[in-house]
């Protein structure tokens, strides 16, 4: 008798965590789509919860306010992107094909999360990135920064600036999906958030960046003719 009670109380609670945690996302991912559309200031923790089936009762147990969901929805993507790129492993690549396998990443995070465009562009504009930067970006940015930094140092990179030129790489990824709504009626006969333009864009994204950071390989044979009309 003692044994069936242990084992009803250890397996309840693992439910209880798991429908906690789904709970949770599903808060998250409606908060996501409000707060996109109208920021911190315009949302509404009602359409929030009609979005996630739950009550605003719930939203305020798991996380206390309003501003408190708001900074749990910005610090997802940071969090969500540092163990993505921990798991890469991108210390064992050499730079460049470290650099493709970021690229794709990011491309390929951007397509699945179609609302952080407008999530960071109205953090931009209505706190000037106040609870932005509590979401440790720079360390995200970090692992960019590192492989350029690095295939600056083995050669195979040009002299570049490293934050620079990651902000840049962060635009040709990012812009795609960002600016869509405005995009897609330059050309309307194409399916843009499609699988197959999405991996159009993402292969010409990557050769376009490669092609932008990549050292000049000079060829032997013309040094060569070089030097040698120069002794004549």
């Amino acid at each position: 008798m003692g044994r069936s009670t242990e084992s009803k109380f250890s397996s309840k609670k693992p439910r209880q965590v798991r429908d906690a945690e789904a709970t949770k996302k599903q808060i998250l991912d409606a908060a996501e789509v409000e707060f996109a559309r109208n920021g911190l200031q315009g949302a509404r923790t009602e359409a929030i919860a009609r979005g996630a089936g739950v009550t605003t009762a719930m939203i305020y147990y798991y996380f206390q306010s309003k501003e408190g969901l708001y900074q749990a929805v910005l610090q997802r993507p940071a969090v969500e992107m540092h163990e993505g790129f921990e798991q890469l492993n991108l210390d064992r690549f050499p730079p460049e094909e470290a650099l493709k396998i970021l690229v794709k990443g990011a491309i390929a995070y951007e397509a699945a999360h179609p609302h952080r465009g407008m999530l960071w562009f109205q953090e931009a504009n209505q706190n000037q990135g106040k609870y932005f930067k509590q979401g440790n970006w720079q360390e995200n940015f970090s692992y960019l920064i590192n492989i350029l930094e690095r295939g600056m140092a083995e050669g195979c990179f040009r002299q570049i600036d490293p934050f620079l030129t990651t902000l840049h790489i962060i635009g040709v990824c990012n812009m795609y999906f960002n600016a869509y709504e405005n995009i897609k009626h330059t050309r309307p006969d194409l399916q843009l958030l499609s699988p197959e333009m999405i991996e159009q864009h993402t292969q010409a994204a990557v050769n376009f960046i490669l092609a932008g950071v990549q050292a000049i390989k000079v060829n032997n044979i013309s040094k060569e003719s070089n030097t040698n009309s120069d002794d004549t």
